[in-house]
């Protein structure tokens, strides 16, 4: 009985830890979400589901949950779609595909304010660098983050340029870890390359895919910091996300109540996704 004491005084911190920033805040968020009231104001008053109601009839948050829907299919598709055919090329000893992979894997490393900042610039309707490129190649400039049409666009291109080096690293990483001696058996059996790759590679790669799958689609529902340096939601609110929409709520109208209720609005929506993944994928991800 001491050992077993023992071992959870061990696990006290990491627990206390928990308790405190997180599952206090999503409680104490919870029953913010059925108040009303200012952050300003040091009382509040008992609003039922007053806010949820409020949420769903909000034109806004609706154009919100579409953005935040079309950011994260796109970003989950095609970041990880282009994370691992890059992976498969890099997924060699010599230097310059060492070089590359470092190359790539740079913007995962650089703040994403720097980069709002960075493509800001580059996206510039009128001297940025993007629309140089394309005005010499003969192409229609864009007009990028001006325009509600392509602003969207824009950031997802950002989001991508930011994640595919991490996804890269990641499924360079599961490439690594499959054993040659599966290869070898391939080969043996007349295999070609393309069947090789559907049928050992992808299988012998769903725990990386599932992971990246997970991870990509929770921290697509949370994207704020693009958002915040380079659109602010704009134009036309054309841009705005979900934690962007909490953060006017709860930080700019001093809608406590909102705030709250879009935040367990967010929490609900993540849970139940990431549910779904693990109860419909799980049981298709191979492991060695």
């Amino acid at each position: 009985m001491k050992k077993q004491y023992k071992s959870y005084l061990y696990i006290m911190p990491a627990l206390i830890g928990i308790l405190v920033f997180v599952i206090y805040p999503i409680l104490y968020t919870i029953y913010l979400s059925f108040q009303s009231g200012s952050l300003m104001s040091p009382t509040f008053t008992f609003a039922g589901l007053d806010n949820y109601k409020d949420l769903l009839k909000d034109g806004d948050f609706i154009i919100t949950l579409k953005n935040t829907a079309i950011y994260t299919v796109a970003m989950v598709t095609i970041s990880i779609s282009l994370a691992l055919v890059f992976a498969v090329w890099l997924n060699k000893q010599s230097f310059m595909h060492k070089l590359t992979q470092t190359i790539i894997f740079t913007p995962h490393i650089v703040s994403l304010v720097s980069i709002g900042v960075l493509f800001m610039w580059l996206m510039n309707p009128d001297y940025g660098f993007l629309n140089f490129v394309l005005e010499k190649i003969g192409l229609e400039p864009s007009t990028w983050l001006s325009s509600d049409k392509t602003a969207l666009f824009s950031i997802i291109l950002v989001g991508i340029w930011k994640t595919v080096g991490y996804n890269t690293l990641v499924f360079v990483a599961g490439l690594q870890g499959i054993p040659k001696y599966i290869y070898e058996a391939a080969n043996l059996d007349n295999s070609g390359p393309i069947k090789t790759f559907f049928k050992v590679t992808l299988p012998l790669l769903s725990p990386t895919i599932f992971f990246l799958l997970i991870t990509t689609t929770t921290a697509s529902f949370q994207v704020f910091d693009l958002i915040n340096v380079m659109t602010k939601g704009g134009p036309i609110n054309s841009t705005n996300m979900l934690v962007y929409y909490i953060y006017e709520a709860g930080f700019r109208y001093y809608d406590i109540g909102i705030a709250s209720a879009a935040s367990v609005f967010l929490i609900v929506l993540v849970g139940i996704l990431t549910f779904a993944h693990f109860k419909l994928l799980s049981n298709k991800v191979h492991y060695q």
